[in-house]
């Protein structure tokens, strides 16, 4: 278990480099070319060799440690993409990220049963038999709940983009990805020339139409500052999914694909992550810093409600 926890954190590495690189650096740098497959293929045979010489003497054949290293990476690099991030599996080739947008971050519902299953095997004893038991319950209900989101995905998909033919909504590019904390209600933003379409939908949704709230690019802002660095960070890392506002004298770059605050609660509310472009040393934990600014027991009641479907 060690060995595998080993495995499945060196990936994650990348922080490092949050101490020498500014944020918006960073931001390509994370999960960027330590979650590559060259990387995968470099890191294994070195954790392979380590564990090997470790053990000595024994009589595990190389090619089980070469195997069981390589689930725990490829696992891990894998299941970085079934979120909304990106990963860089083909750096330092190509800067493509790969998301499925299929679970949120942190999902409670795949999280428990793993967390369960490592203390049972923790706490049992190596010959108690109840350790086989756990140990699958520990894989096969993570993988029941990643396929029952794929399907709720599929779901989403399909009557989303019935739901852009009905209402006549023009795009050239759409994303779905779930919100918070859980797999039924997902945040949908269509792109258009000048703008954005965002709405909410929930597989419990009844009615065939979504009420989108749409959101202008504003990237005349840009102009000014267009050729900075920074700002060529920030729209690679976005990928065509960003707005840019004036909160009083401060330029803010908003990245729409992880969601808002609170948007189906107030449909004009903020971007989880605004990145203040006049104020970089305020950037810190930009991702993420958002995600539950306000929420109070009126708005959880509302995500509750909205959850459930109109």
């Amino acid at each position: 278990m060690l060995w595998g926890i080993l495995a499945q954190s060196v990936p994650d590495i990348d922080f490092i480099a949050s101490f020498w690189m500014n944020t918006s650096e960073n931001l390509l740098a994370h999960r960027g070319f330590t979650h590559s497959i060259l990387f995968a293929f470099i890191i294994v045979p070195a954790l392979a060799l380590a564990a090997d010489h470790w053990h000595r003497p024994h009589n595990i054949r190389f090619s089980k440690f070469i195997l069981f290293f390589a689930i725990q990476v490829f696992t891990h690099i894998t299941l970085d993409a079934f979120n909304n991030y990106g990963v860089g599996w083909f750096e330092p080739f190509s800067h493509q990220r790969i998301s499925f947008n299929v679970l949120f971050v942190a999902d409670p519902f795949f999280s428990v049963w793993l967390g369960i299953a490592a203390v049972a095997l923790v706490v049992l004893k190596r010959r108690d038999r109840r350790r086989k038991l756990w140990m699958r319950i520990g894989l096969i209900f993570p993988a029941l709940y990643i396929c029952y989101s794929l399907y709720n995905k599929s779901v989403i998909e399909r009557e989303v983009k019935s739901a852009f033919e009905k209402q006549q909504i023009a795009y050239h590019d759409y994303f779905t990805t779930p919100t918070p904390l859980n797999n039924w209600l997902w945040f949908v933003v269509a792109a258009d020339d000048s703008g954005y379409h965002i709405g909410f939908r929930s597989v419990f949704d009844n009615k065939p139409s979504i009420d989108f709230t749409w959101f202008p690019r504003n990237d005349s802002l840009l102009k000014p500052i267009k050729d900075h660095e920074e700002v060529h960070h920030l729209l690679r890392f976005a990928r065509g999914f960003y707005t840019v506002e004036k909160w009083s004298d401060t330029l803010v770059f908003n990245d729409l694909r992880f969601g808002q605050i609170a948007g189906w609660h107030n449909p004009k509310d903020k971007f989880v992550f605004h990145y203040f472009l006049q104020h970089p040393d305020d950037n810190n934990m930009v991702v993420q810093r958002g995600r539950f600014e306000g929420w109070n027991r009126q708005t959880f009641q509302s995500f509750v409600k909205r959850i459930k479907g109109n």
